[in-house]
Formats: C-alpha cells, sequence, structure tokens
C-alpha cells in the first residue's frame, strides 16, 4: 500500500518510518511537515494510506482532510486523545496514540488491509453486474431487526454513515442497513441526491433552507432530518451546482 505520513514533528515522522520498515505491504511514498504542503503531494502522488497528525500549526489534521480531493484511507497519530470521537465521525480507520506501540501500528494495518480486501471485493462484485443507478422513482426493500420496509428513494431525506453501515431517514424512521455510504453513492443518481459531507448523502428535495456557516460551510435543514453542516469542499460544489 502507497503510504503518506503527514506529521510536523520530524522526529515522530521519522519513528513511524522506522516502526513501519516491519510490514512488507507498507510502501512510504511521501511525507509533509503541514497541511499546506501536504494537499498538492496527496494528490499527486494518490497514496492508498495516510498517517495523519491532528495538532499542526495552520491548518489541523481534519480542516487538510477536507481540502483534499483525493481522500485515501486513514489512521490518525496524536499525543492526545480528547480528539478520538471525532477522528472516527471522519471515518478514519485507527486512531493511534503516540509514541506509538507496534502492536497497536501492526492492528492497525491488519484494519486497513481487511478494509481494502473488502472495498475491492464489492468493486470488483459491483463492475461483473454493472449495476444501474437508482433514480427517485426507484423503490428498495430494508431491513432492520424485524422491522421492514419498501422504501421510494424519492422518500429518503438523508444517509448518514456509520461505519460500515447507513442509516437512511424517511418519514419518521432511520433505520440501519449493511451499506457504506460510498456504495450507495455509486448507485444513487447525482441530479437528485448529492454527498454534503464524509458523513452524509442529501435529498435535494428536500431541502427546507440553506444558511451560511463557519469558513466557507453552509449548513442544510431538511424536513424531518438532522441539519446538516456540508464540509468546505462540498459547500463550494454544491453554490457551483446550484448557481449561488
Amino acid at each position: 500500500m502507497k503510504t503518506f505520513i503527514v506529521d510536523d514533528e520530524r522526529l515522530a515522522r521519522s519513528e513511524l518510518k522506522r516502526l513501519l520498515k516491519n510490514f512488507s505491504a507498507i510502501e512510504i511514498i511521501g511525507e509533509a511537515a503541514n497541511a499546506d504542503e501536504a494537499i498538492e503531494k496527496i494528490e499527486t502522488a494518490r497514496p492508498d494510506l495516510l498517517f495523519l497528525d491532528i495538532q499542526m500549526p495552520g491548518r489541523d489534521g481534519f480542516e487538510l482532510l477536507e481540502s483534499l480531493i483525493y481522500v485515501p484511507r486513514v489512521i490518525f497519530t496524536t499525543a492526545f486523545d480528547e480528539y478520538a470521537l471525532k477522528a472516527f465521525e471522519f471515518n478514519a480507520l485507527d486512531y493511534l496514540l503516540k509514541p506509538v506501540e507496534p502492536k497497536r501500528l501492526a492492528a492497525a494495518i491488519g484494519k486497513v488491509e481487511n478494509h481494502r480486501r473488502e472495498e475491492e471485493a464489492e468493486e470488483e462484485k459491483n463492475n461483473r453486474l454493472k449495476l444501474p443507478l437508482l433514480g427517485e422513482a426507484d423503490q428498495v426493500f430494508v431491513k432492520d431487526g424485524e422491522r421492514c420496509w419498501f422504501v421510494k428513494l424519492r422518500d429518503v431525506r438523508l444517509l448518514e454513515s456509520e461505519g460500515n453501515y447507513t442509516r437512511l431517514y424517511f418519514d419518521k424512521n432511520k433505520p440501519l442497513i449493511l451499506r457504506s455510504l460510498n456504495y450507495l453513492e455509486a448507485r444513487l443518481d447525482e441530479k437528485t441526491f448529492f454527498r454534503a459531507s464524509r458523513k452524509h448523502i442529501i435529498n435535494l428535495r428536500w431541502i427546507e433552507s440553506i444558511e451560511p456557516g463557519f469558513d466557507g460551510r453552509l449548513d442544510v435543514k431538511l424536513s424531518d432530518a438532522p441539519e446538516i453542516e456540508m464540509s468546505r469542499r462540498q459547500s463550494q460544489k454544491f453554490k457551483e451546482l446550484m448557481s449561488i
């Protein structure tokens, strides 16, 4: 796996590179000391895996991810544990505390390899089946525990990622389905559904209001669904799409 490291501490980068030499699957293709330096390199090199510090001068690790168009798999590395919950909101595969322990690093890389195998198997299956796009008039079957629904996609207000699952919001229901948000995004018609952030896809027809938020982001209110803060990058894309 092509691997890139972003950390403002030179010694931390050196130590991580030393530890990663023990993993034959890892190929370190670059490093950076801050977000501004990393963005162009990541977009150009397109690594499979990113080891990313959170607290750095200038933009932090979360802001770096929001600035990227191409986003690899991410393992956060940090000296502080208070960011763990937010890290997983960004769909990080793992969260390592410094100094990084070899056993924890091995477990994290194992997660990445499993995740990669699952994605490749899903992609191969989709390519084999050549699945068509689903439009708003299409109906899907949803099962959550003992409850089942036949749901028209036009009625789905919001799709929210929860790891390998996705929560669907329709009517007053919000069941989980065993499909990743990325898989569903590839199947949904972009004329109706818009990827608002790493965690959310919104149905454009259910937007009630849009307000300017912090740092160029947009806050979107949907009918009968939680308010969504678009990422900075997707906010700009949305403004261009809607000519606003």
